[in-house]
């Protein structure tokens, strides 16, 4: 969406922390490549590659969610999901993230490509055009988003995964699919009203949905930066490693398609100051889901306490609160302070990798009605602090 997700990198928003990075964020392997698209010639092996005619693109099938066939077929100026056998969980991450990119994705970059700083004159002059055909409305369509992906790092990345933020851009979107994390905001963009929602997975995504759907926008990428510059979840500092547009399947798909891609440098845009954003406003969000956009199953929260301190022996609880819908199972990941180690935990399943405490519900309580609470405890051997966790999340 790689919310923009997976995403990972998404959807925000991707959303994302699935078993398999984000759409956008494939780990790195041995892809077919094909030179130059070509009509008809169909890429159906997992990651597989073309370069567009003109040589300024890339195309991927990046299938990174489900072993089931997918195909995409070049065209002159972008590519049309052909098959989409795949079918995986609407309360989870999505199959693939189909699409047309420029910039660099895993070490693969488009020619003359260098990662553009949001600080400089060049980042207000990239600008993204795509237009998409979807399927007759009626047909069996599946369910589905259409988004650029906008990627941003620390650092000029041109290889791995990136930690800064991802930004999607819903154009439109089929069935159940929510992006990554909660809805926080209404905002006017681009001569549109968009839904805001905001999550994390290991960086954070940020997703705008498109209240009336479209099937095409061409706008400078700072557009959205900028909003999500004022809100505190980029930083000016920070790269543009890559612009991409396609879509996440969850079921269905074939027939999608981008019409005609480009993005590039052209005159700069008028930078965009740096207050506050003119919004209608929702709660902000305190917790946020661990995976790739996800539909239908609410997020969840979850507070910890601490019951007794004391260094080794101390006890704390976490309670789980269930949003508005009912759901079978839950996970919470938390960042323990320094020097905390579980040593037993109950009403639940754990593991603990460095100060990562990853814990999911025990047989008997992972089934939670609209508005229900549980508990879970762990003892610790702390050599240091004994405060709570200093982020924790719940999905």
């Amino acid at each position: 969406m790689r919310a923009l997700t997976a995403s990972a990198g998404p959807a925000l928003g991707a959303a994302a922390a699935v078993t398999a990075v984000l759409a956008g964020a494939a780990t790195a392997v041995t892809t077919l490549d094909t030179p130059r698209a070509a009509a008809a010639t169909a890429l159906c092996d997992q990651y597989a590659k073309a370069t567009t005619a003109d040589g300024q693109y890339r195309i991927q099938n990046n299938r990174w969610g489900t072993s089931a066939q997918q195909c995409i077929e070049p065209t002159a100026t972008g590519f049309r999901l052909t098959r989409a056998d795949g079918a995986v969980p609407t309360d989870g991450a999505p199959e693939s993230y189909p699409s047309i990119y420029w910039g660099c994705h895993h070490a693969d970059c488009t020619p003359g490509f260098t990662p553009v700083q949001a600080s400089g004159s060049t980042f207000r002059s990239v600008r993204a055009s795509v237009d998409t055909t979807y399927p007759a409305a009626g047909s069996a369509t599946g369910e589905w988003n259409a988004a650029y992906d906008l990627w941003f790092d620390p650092t000029p990345r041109t290889d791995g995964q990136n930690t800064g933020a991802e930004v999607m851009v819903w154009l439109n979107h089929a069935g159940r699919p929510q992006p990554i994390g909660r809805e926080v905001a209404t905002v006017a963009l681009a001569g549109a009203t968009w839904d805001v929602w905001f999550g994390t997975t290991g960086w954070n995504v940020v997703s705008y949905v498109r209240t009336t759907p479209t099937s095409s926008l061409d706008l400078p990428v700072s557009t959205f930066f900028d909003d999500a510059l004022a809100r505190g979840w980029v930083q000016r500092s920070w790269y543009l490693t890559s612009v991409q547009a396609g879509f996440e399947p969850w079921t269905g798909g074939a027939g999608l398609a981008v019409t005609s891609f480009s993005a590039g440098t052209g005159p700069a845009a008028t930078p965009a100051p740096d207050p506050s954003p003119t919004t209608t406003a929702r709660p902000a969000p305190t917790v946020t889901r661990a995976v790739r956009p996800t539909s239908g199953r609410p997020i969840c929260s979850a507070t910890p306490r601490t019951d007794s301190a004391g260094g080794t022996g101390a006890v704390q609880t976490v309670t789980v609160t269930n949003g508005a819908r009912a759901r079978t199972g839950w996970t919470t990941v938390a960042t323990l302070p320094a020097g905390q180690t579980v040593t037993n935990l109950w009403n639940g399943t754990w593991t603990q990798s460095g100060r990562t405490l990853t814990v999911r519900n025990a047989s008997y309580d992972g089934s939670l009605a609209a508005g229900a609470t549980t508990t879970f405890g762990y003892q610790l051997a702390a050599t240091g602090s004994t405060a709570t966790p200093a982020t924790i999340t719940c999905s």
